[in-house]
């Protein structure tokens, strides 16, 4: 029989193991992580003696009167703790900042050779912007575990009880108040430390989620522009940076909400120790058979505070220890990772004749020169094309005799070197070129680029016009299936469809296409030809083809000449 392990028991042994892997990644600066805690240790320890010096020159002057040529040697062994302590500060530091840093190399090698492991395949399935935070964000995430929490647990582990140790020596009192009060500090740190660790991880995630959409816009820019989904993807990029904003203000919350309350209690528990040794020198209060001295009541006053100095350092820097675990789950979880189907695609219905009507210019290109954007010459020279509403023109052409380049003019994205382009004003243009840009996401995702706003019915009569649901049907998730960027796990011809959907989803008056029946056998090529009649129907279409049935569908052939002129 099987035992079933509590969940609770579950987030330990994965907090543990993260723990391993983080004290791990610091291997390579054990010497430089000795150095720091034993900088701390030796720090606290001078601690003591700094407040020793200081209760017995107050004893000596005060109360004893003792000239203070005579105190002469103390001032002096005060003034060199007081030099040592800095100087151990400063080595602690540094032995901790080289400690982070070979932390945050060996963090971003150990990513860097497991995305090698991955391989291309699993890699063009990812956002890029979103495993590019695994080398940035998350690898800041985790420097102040190492080069703030690390030492101060250290810390907390000796100097405390050092602390206590020395001050039941002189007044056993006030270590029984120190030991009463210190365990509250822990306990509320653990307790808000659950919080920040879960609200540290959900900030890393919506940072990597925010950069890897933003990456993906960057790419895709001249395709939003297309689309005219520049002010839709500033509102999104707004939304996210918002949601970044809400995390991080939580995480704050957090933060300062704990700190407040530790605060709080060290302080309560520092006048317990001054209410003390107040009511013991009124009178008030006796506990022991002689009154504590005044260089005593100085010294335990002096210790009190820094017996929970190093707690507090701690809950402090606890948040830090919280950031490296989410950081580390977020690792894990990126590192490791991956509806019913559709139904069948129902048959194109065939498309009624367009009824004869009068045709009005659509668009006219008068004695164009084009050059490709980085070529050295021409390809089309003193070319003249119109365009009718409702008519279908096929361009026809050898490879590089400029049907790609003409229609980047026509779409708007190249610039005529001569002649002019006169359309039709208010009319809308669209354009799918040959590799259109997919993101990383779904499908529907990637249609809805043109039309956010699309039902789903409207989605899938494009798709099945489009040809899209002849494979998308047998995929498992039909529409919803999520493929990479630059529709990787697609052939160029499924993307070249998604392409055409998104196009015929945006509903233009004017649609330039580029090789659209590339890469299709026969009867696929025959339906979505037939299809595009129907869809289109009203609109004009000028098509880039080398394909005899693409040729028979238009109504027009236009021929270009090697040389560049039709």
């Amino acid at each position: 029989m099987s035992e079933v392990s509590h969940p609770a028991d579950a987030a330990r042994q994965l907090r543990r193991r993260h723990q391993q892997w983080l004290s791990a990644l610091a291997g390579a600066a054990r010497g430089q992580q000795r150095s720091a805690a034993l900088a701390v240790c030796l720090s606290g320890a001078l601690l003591v003696v700094q407040a020793g010096a200081i209760a017995w020159l107050i004893q000596g002057v005060l109360v004893e009167h003792r000239p203070v040529a005579q105190l002469g040697p103390v001032f002096g062994a005060l003034a060199l703790v007081l030099l040592l302590r800095s100087a151990l500060g400063g080595l602690s530091q540094k032995a901790a900042g080289e400690v982070a840093d070979a932390a945050r190399l060996a963090l971003r090698e150990q990513v860097y050779r497991r995305l090698l492991g991955k391989g291309p395949l699993w890699l063009r399935r990812q956002r890029s912007g979103e495993l590019g935070e695994l080398l940035l964000a998350h690898g800041d995430a985790i420097e102040g575990y190492y080069a703030g929490f690390q030492p101060v647990r250290v810390e907390v582990m000796v100097v405390p009880l050092l602390i206590v140790a020395v001050v039941a020596w002189v007044d056993w009192t006030v270590a029984l108040i120190l030991l009463g009060t210190g365990p509250l500090v822990p306990v509320f740190m653990m307790l808000v430390g659950w919080g920040a660790e879960a609200a540290g991880r959900e900030q890393l995630r919506e940072l990597a989620r925010m950069g890897g959409h933003f990456a993906d816009r960057i790419k895709g820019l001249g395709l939003l522009r297309l689309y005219g989904r520049g002010e839709d993807e500033l509102a999104g990029i707004a939304a996210a940076a918002e949601g970044v904003r809400m995390r991080t203000m939580k995480v704050l919350r957090i933060a300062f909400l704990s700190s407040t309350v530790l605060e709080f209690f060290a302080s309560v528990s520092v006048a317990m120790v001054a209410l003390y040794l107040g009511l013991s020198y009124l009178g008030m209060l006796s506990l022991h058979a002689m009154v504590p001295t005044l260089g005593t009541g100085v010294f335990c006053l002096l210790l009190a505070p820094e017996f929970y100095a190093p707690l507090r350092r701690l809950a402090a820097h606890y948040h830090d220890r919280a950031n490296a675990l989410a950081a580390a789950s977020e690792v894990e979880r990126l590192l490791e990772g991956g509806h019913a189907e559709e139904a069948a695609t129902p048959a194109v219905p065939l498309c009624a004749p367009e009824p004869a009507q009068a045709r009005a210019p659509l668009l006219v290109a008068t004695s164009l020169v084009l050059r490709p954007m980085g070529a050295s010459h021409d390809v089309l020279t003193d070319f003249s094309l119109d365009i009718e509403a409702g008519q279908r023109v096929a361009l026809v052409g050898s490879s590089g005799s400029g049907k790609s380049t003409l229609l980047e003019a026509l779409a708007g994205w190249l610039p005529p070197r001569g002649g002019r382009i006169v359309s039709r004003e208010g009319m809308r243009v669209g354009y799918a070129g040959q590799r259109p840009y997919l993101f990383h996401g779904s499908i529907a995702d990637n249609l809805r680029l043109a039309d956010p706003g699309a039902s789903d019915a409207r989605l899938r009569a494009v798709a099945e016009a489009a040809q899209v649901m002849r494979f998308a049907g047998q995929l498992p998730q039909g529409l919803e299936t999520v493929i990479g960027e630059r529709g990787f796990g697609l052939s160029g011809g499924e993307a070249r469809r998604i392409g055409l959907a998104r196009l015929l989803l945006r509903d233009p008056d004017l649609l330039l296409l580029d090789e659209p029946t590339a890469f299709l056998d026969p009867q696929t090529e025959a339906d979505l030809l037939r299809s595009l009649a129907c869809f289109t129907r009203g609109r004009a279409v000028l098509m880039a083809t080398h394909s005899a049935a693409a040729m028979q569908w238009a109504d027009r052939v236009v021929r270009l000449q090697d040389g560049g002129r039709a």
